[in-house]
């Protein structure tokens, strides 16, 4: 059991020989009510600071991870990304990459924000382009060549179909 006052007290009893032992553990050292108030304001007054560091410390890993993940796209894609839009992400990763260097806050905000836009310009632009190549082969329907050839194909496989009835045995 742990009381109120953080004070653990453990007891067994060996069933073969009956014998009982207690055992009581208290704290090393207590803190006296003005040590925990002095301790409670050192932590209202750094508070601030304390905020800012984290501020500081989270940007700082939201830049790496950008950093790692930006990468990581731009190896995945290769050459499927057009080399204009490569280069200006390429320039905002180093941009951003500086900055994290430097530690310095407000420039690796900016740089994010930059990257980003890149990032999702080098999407639209993949994904644009891919949908270029698609409807390139779209107009000569499913690979065949333009003229009659297709059709023809197409009315000879439908000579070859079966209409059926079925009937389940169980």
């Amino acid at each position: 059991d742990i009381d109120a006052n953080g004070i653990l007290s453990v007891s067994a009893k060996d069933k073969g020989s009956g014998k009982s032992t207690d055992i009581k553990i208290t704290g090393a050292s207590t803190l006296g009510s003005d040590e925990v108030d002095r301790m409670v304001s050192e932590a209202e007054k750094f508070a601030d600071e304390d905020k800012a560091k984290r501020e500081a410390v989270d940007t700082k890993n939201q830049a790496d991870s950008m950093v790692y993940q930006t990468e990581k796209q731009l190896s995945e894609l290769g050459d499927k990304v057009p080399a204009e839009v490569k280069g200006k992400v390429e320039a905002k990763l180093a941009d951003l990459k500086g900055a994290v260097e430097k530690d310095d806050l407000e420039a690796m905000k900016a740089a994010q924000e930059a990257l980003q836009q890149e990032v999702m310009a080098m999407g639209q632009a993949m994904y644009s382009e891919g949908g270029a190549e698609g409807a390139a082969a779209a107009p000569g329907g499913d690979g065949a060549p333009e003229g009659g050839e297709g059709a023809d194909a197409g009315a000879a496989a439908d000579e070859n179909v079966v209409d059926a009835d079925f009937k389940d045995a169980e």
